[in-house]
């Protein structure tokens, strides 16, 4: 099976074997041509003090400071040898050369005591002392080169396979190494079940990629964990509400079975109806944040006025509440939006604040700047400050002790206000809890129309 480890490893020392490879062979022939480069600055400087002797009628021989690979000569015009480097001092003209007075380069094969070699000779013509010209030749063995290029590449064909093994060794270790704490991670992922969201992967302490990864799966482990505790809580509180109108509602059918001809068939018809309604708000609810997760479209915006559709809310929950609301500072605020998804907003917001006020729940309405908003404020106990975060979470309940009534609706299962700043959001506004206590303090901000 190939693996990543292996792939990696694999990937990397062919890289690298190529690139050092490239590297070597720039390097021999970057070398090759520096000391060509080299020798023919000596060779030419050679070459002008050669000249320079022939014309002045001082020509050693034989010619000496030419180096172990060198060779150096001046030929007259006739052919006639005039001096020699000691390699070649019995032989004839090492070349055939008709230069002019600038310096040229040949490759010639020439003498070299009793084998021949390869030179790069430089030629040049300059007068004699009897002013008749002659030749100048200057040169360097070619092999000399070759060979210097020859031993650095010996050395490179032995380091470079070396240096590539011991990369692809350091590299398969360190893989390794890493890959191991992954592979600790999904062992460890992989083996937490659905009822088993407490637990958590293996960190190092190494701040890492790794490390890093080992993070941020405990932090999506941790919110997989919340979200799963949520969810239970609200199945049971759903579970709760639901059941308590179906088993107030068998009862009484049950009484009704019993005593068909009794008094309570009235009374009974007026408590199925209530029941029915609380449970189809709570579905319904239910259903409206199931759609919003599924990125259902925005509803089509069409200019209202809010403190019309807030009127008309408190209106509506005056004779089902014992604490006053005070309308007094609701005043004009157009927007645009739909007006059942916001009716449900201000809604949600009432009958929150009417149940946890003291005895009044305090309603403004107004426009600042490019806003419109909405305070409702109740002079409850407030939040507790431990909540205030979670507040407007799905299924949150700051307090299970409290009673529920069929007025409760989706606030009673904790959906209430989730749902209040989903249909702000939905409106390109936002629901939040202003800490300016004492009691609770919902602000509400919309675009304002027009």
């Amino acid at each position: 099976m190939r693996t990543l480890r292996a792939r990696t490893t694999g990937l990397v020392v062919l890289v690298t074997g190529l690139t050092l490879a490239a590297g070597a062979l720039l390097l021999v022939l970057a070398l090759q041509s520096r000391l060509t480069a080299s020798n023919d600055r000596v060779d030419r400087t050679h070459l002008r003090e050669l000249a320079a002797a022939a014309s002045a009628g001082r020509l050693p021989d034989p010619i000496t400071d030419v180096g172990p690979e060198g060779v150096a000569q001046v030929v007259a015009a006739d052919g006639t040898v005039l001096a020699a480097s000691a390699n070649v001092t019995n032989a004839g003209p090492i070349a055939d050369a008709r230069p002019g007075a600038e310096p040229e380069v040949h490759s010639v094969v020439a003498p070299d005591d009793d084998e021949t070699e390869r030179y790069r000779l430089w030629a040049t013509t300059s007068d004699g002392p009897d002013g008749r010209p002659v030749t100048v030749y200057v040169g360097t063995s070619e092999e000399a080169v070759t060979e210097a290029g020859r031993t650095v590449a010996a050395a490179l064909l032995v380091g470079v396979p070396v240096a590539t093994a011991l990369l692809g060794v350091a590299t398969w270790l360190i893989l390794g190494r890493a890959l191991r704490r992954i592979d600790a991670i999904r062992d460890e992922v992989d083996s937490i079940t659905g009822s088993e969201l407490h637990r958590r992967v293996p960190e190092s302490g190494v701040d890492d990629e790794v490390g890093r990864l080992a993070t941020t799966m405990n932090r999506m482990l941790g919110r997989l964990e919340e979200a799963d505790t949520r969810q239970r809580a609200f199945v049971a509180d759903a579970s709760h509400d639901l059941q308590s109108p179906l088993a107030a509602q068998r009862a009484e059918l049950e009484v009704v079975l019993a005593d068909p001809a009794g008094p309570g068939t009235a009374g009974l018809a007026r408590d199925l109806l209530a029941g029915t309604a609380q449970m189809e708000r709570l579905v319904q609810d239910l259903l409206y944040l199931a759609a919003d997760d599924d990125g259902a479209p925005p509803p089509p915006l069409l200019p209202l006025d809010l403190d019309d559709l807030v009127l008309e809310e408190v209106a509506r929950l005056r004779p089902a509440t014992g604490v006053r609301l005070d309308t007094t500072r609701v005043s004009a605020a157009p927007v645009r939006g739909d007006r059942a998804e916001l009716r449900r907003l201000v809604r949600n917001l009432l009958e929150n604040g009417a149940r946890h006020a003291a005895t009044t729940v305090t309603v403004h309405t107004r426009v600042e700047g490019d806003q419109v908003l909405l305070d409702v404020r109740d002079d409850g106990s407030g939040v507790d400050p431990a909540d205030a975060d979670r507040v407007f979470d799905r299924f949150h309940r700051g307090d299970p002790a409290r009673a529920r009534s069929a007025r409760d609706g989706a606030g009673g299962t904790g959906l209430g206000l989730a749902i209040a700043r989903t249909v702000a959001r939905r409106h390109g506004g936002d629901l939040v809890l202003l800490p300016d206590g004492p009691g609770a303090h919902f602000a509400l901000h919309l675009p304002v129309c027009g």
